[in-house]
């Protein structure tokens, strides 16, 4: 072992409950530990994250990590956390979903160390050979619905009502950690502090088949993490525009980026210690620099660099790196033109038909009813009425020249031949591109 594993999770915050015996059986030998993710979309999220730094922690104490894909449950739903019925994906984009997944998996744990690399497995590999009935009296025989019903996740949904489907996910998800007790040698399941009802059931369908509590007292256990939560108690993990994806296409490097630099300094002490692989000595040292010159937000900047290089790459980082500061240049428009195409790119645009552009009346149809997003939703100003006001007001810029009449022409030098550079008062700045 090169280092306590339950140990670094305490100092961390990041050890929310655990089963007896636990601490022991890590400190014993390695053990092997698995954490499941269903493939409901193409790409994991920050909240996913944190559970895989929990895999990512197991494995550096020395550990041997599973990550399982639900190719199974995932057809199912979990109902953990949600108020209604989960709408079932197809079979086709479930598979895709599999194999997004198992592709960032792979970037985060080490599947080459020798005797504790990590493995990945797909639960509908043992499932799909079960029929109805096979399963029933496989896994259904040995929990009781009384039990079943105990669990939170079931009795949140008793009043807005739960599907026969969605209650026996929690049979699923016990029945795997039996099979991979019995074939992979696992002996603990983690995941985040909802899951402790679907794990717990894991341990009682071991404890049930393999003959009591006395024949496996010590042989299979639970652990969770706390969910990830601001210091308001709010969840952690949505932009304003949703969920912080770990693909750079749903969101990009800049955005990623730039989400992990804007978080409050309150909530950066606990995110350092969870998304990242900074030592306890090193968040201390940051914590104290952060608190002699709050203004240079070196929390942020740390805690962004560390989670974007291990998403992406030190690549990305150094450009969307240079692509911030570049926002921020007072001399933007010299700038812009002397930047590299790498540096460019990594901006996050908003796309401007040419002709569009070009037979809009003024400046006021341009930042009122062309800048939108993909949903066609406007971006920076709701009306033409806004965009008049905030002009009035002196708080637009375009190419860092204030725009003094909403009537004005659009007679502006297009930078590199195709970008104009927007600002809304002193922080929000948008990089229009004519296409």
């Amino acid at each position: 072992m090169t280092k306590n594993f339950i140990e670094e999770l305490r100092w961390r915050g990041m050890l929310h409950d655990m089963m007896p015996g636990t601490e022991e059986q890590l400190n014993k030998e390695m053990t092997a530990a698995y954490i499941g993710f269903d493939p409901t979309a193409s790409s994991l999220h920050i909240g996913n994250l944190a559970t895989i730094m929990l895999l990512k922690q197991f494995q550096l104490s020395g550990h041997k990590p599973f990550a399982l894909i639900g190719g199974a449950t995932g057809m199912i739903g979990d109902p953990s956390g949600k108020a209604a019925e989960r709408e079932f994906l197809s079979e086709e984009a479930l598979r895709y979903n599999q194999e997004c997944i198992k592709l960032q998996l792979a970037k985060f744990l080490d599947f080459d160390s020798g005797i504790n690399s990590a493995e990945l497995v797909n639960n509908y590999d043992w499932f799909k050979e079960f029929s109805f009935l096979g399963f029933l009296r496989e896994a259904g025989k040995f929990l009781s619905v009384n039990y079943m019903m105990s669990k939170d996740s079931v009795k949140k949904r008793l009043e807005t009502g739960i599907s026969f489907t969605e209650f026996s996910y929690q049979l699923l998800q016990g029945y795997d950690f039996y099979w991979l007790y019995k074939n992979k040698n696992i002996r603990l399941q983690m995941g985040g502090s909802d899951q402790w009802g679907n794990i717990t059931t894991g341990t009682e369908i071991i404890r049930r088949k393999e003959g009591g509590a006395e024949e496996i007292e010590n042989k299979a256990f639970a652990l969770t993490t706390p969910l990830v939560t601001k210091s308001d108690g709010t969840k952690f993990g949505k932009s304003e525009s949703g969920n912080v994806w770990l693909d750079r296409n749903m969101t990009s490097p800049f955005q990623f980026y730039q989400f992990w630099l804007n978080v409050a300094d309150t909530d950066c002490p606990r995110l350092l210690r969870v998304f990242t692989l900074y030592n306890k000595e090193e968040i201390e040292t940051l914590e104290t620099e952060h608190a002699a010159a709050p203004h240079l937000r070196i929390m942020q900047k740390a805690l962004a660099k560390d989670v974007t290089i291990r998403v992406h790459s030190s690549g990305d980082y150094e450009n969307v790196l240079a692509a911030s500061e570049l926002l921020f240049d007072k001399n933007i428009t010299e700038t812009f033109e002397s930047s590299s195409e790498e540096v460019i790119l990594a901006l996050d645009t908003i796309n401007v038909k040419k002709s569009d552009y070009d037979n809009c009346g003024n400046v006021t149809d341009f930042l009122a009813t062309l800048i939108v997003d993909e949903k066609g939703e406007p971006v920076i100003f709701k009306s033409k009425g806004d965009t008049r006001k905030a002009i009035a007001s002196n708080a637009v810029s375009i190419n860092k020249n204030k725009v003094q009449d909403a009537n004005q022409t659009l007679n502006f030098t297009l930078l590199r031949g195709c970008y104009i550079i927007v600002n809304f008062g002193k922080q929000k700045t948008f990089v229009v591109k004519l296409v």
